[in-house]
């Protein structure tokens, strides 16, 4: 198949986007727009030296300059313009559902309150639905390199909000700081009503994704590759549904897979497991959804058929309601009936 006849059909698939962390759509633009607006000097001369900047060798190079771009962000409308610009994008692919990533600790460490941050976040979701139709569901992470005792502190704060708050996760530095760092906030998010996920086992190993399993009782796991090393973890992953939430480009961007055409995907969905594709942070790492879609699809000569299970499993691993997973799905199977 000819790439522009792929990136026709792939543009026409209607996607759900389940691993994106806001933060991490920031782009250069309006990265500067809003360091203006808020009379902050960035460490870069030019958009381009920021463009420059997001070349990465490991996730704690990318982590680093992540942090450094939040710190532009303090106003109600700072969060509302970065939610505001990522849906207009996804929108722009086809995407019709979400389930977003925010940082609390990454902003309140820095003396911007909790509500500042959520309210900002919450407006644009709820512009987004009513002007884009696009639902969505919205997701707290606890910064897995900062203590389980900071991760209390912003349960404590999300409390107020948590009717507009689905679940929590857990992101930023994978090693040395397994699952089982956070188990005791896992559990209390849990009792608050919260849904769990968690990233594990993208530079970690599979022992974190039992972990995630067996101790933070997640129902989903946050990239997963590393589930092939051991033949009854991806038992387990099947017999149990539970979905992995892979992103291609950002695994390729940080060497955690060396090239597209060494991504597990094709091998997970051969063995049953509910593979997903995502864009985790698409300013850093050249991609929103559709071309994760296109560069997997094209290095690992993915079929249709393949395709559309990948677009499929997006809504069945979502937390929307059976109705609208069934709406969902049969719009993405009548699409390919259709080519």
């Amino acid at each position: 198949m000819q790439s522009s006849e792929l990136q026709r059909i792939i543009q026409g698939i209607p996607k759900t986007e389940l691993h994106l962390h806001l933060e991490g759509s920031f782009e250069p633009e309006l990265m500067f727009q809003i360091a203006k607006r808020n009379n902050i000097t960035l460490p870069y001369d030019s958009i381009e030296s920021v463009k420059e900047a997001y070349k990465f060798n490991n996730l704690q190079e990318f982590l680093d300059i992540y942090y450094a771009g939040a710190q532009v962000l303090l106003y109600e409308q700072d969060f509302f313009d970065l939610t505001w610009a990522y849906l207009t994008k996804v929108h722009s692919e086809n995407v019709k559902h979400v389930e977003v990533f925010f940082d609390p600790q990454t902003h309140t460490e820095r003396g911007v309150a909790f509500e500042v941050v959520i309210k900002g976040i919450h407006r644009a979701l709820e512009k987004g639905k009513n002007e884009l139709h696009i639902s969505y569901k919205l997701i707290m992470s606890y910064l897995r390199h900062l203590s389980e005792e900071d991760a209390f502190k912003t349960l404590e704060e999300s409390l107020p909000f948590k009717d507009i708050i689905d679940g929590v996760g857990l992101d930023s530095s994978e090693m040395g700081n397994p699952p089982s760092k956070f188990e005791k906030v896992f559990k209390a998010s849990a009792e608050q009503g919260y849904k769990l996920v968690a990233h594990a086992g993208e530079e970690g190993p599979a022992d974190y994704i039992w972990e995630a399993l067996d101790i933070l009782n997640v129902e989903r796991i946050d990239h997963g590759n590393r589930c092939l090393t051991d033949e009854t973890l991806v038992k387990r992953l099947v017999d149990d549904k539970i979905a992995l939430t892979l992103c291609p480009t950002s695994n390729v961007a940080l060497k955690v897979i060396q090239k597209m055409e060494e991504h597990p995907v094709a091998k997970m969905l051969d063995k049953g497991l509910l593979a997903t594709i995502h864009s985790d942070d698409p300013a850093y790492f050249g991609g929103y959804m559709n071309e994760n879609y296109y560069q997997t699809a094209k290095a690992l000569n993915l079929s249709l058929k393949q395709i559309e299970q990948l677009a499929i499993n997006g809504f069945e691993a979502s937390w929307l309601s059976v109705a609208s997973k069934e709406k969902h799905i049969k719009e993405v199977k009548d699409y390919f009936k259709s080519l």
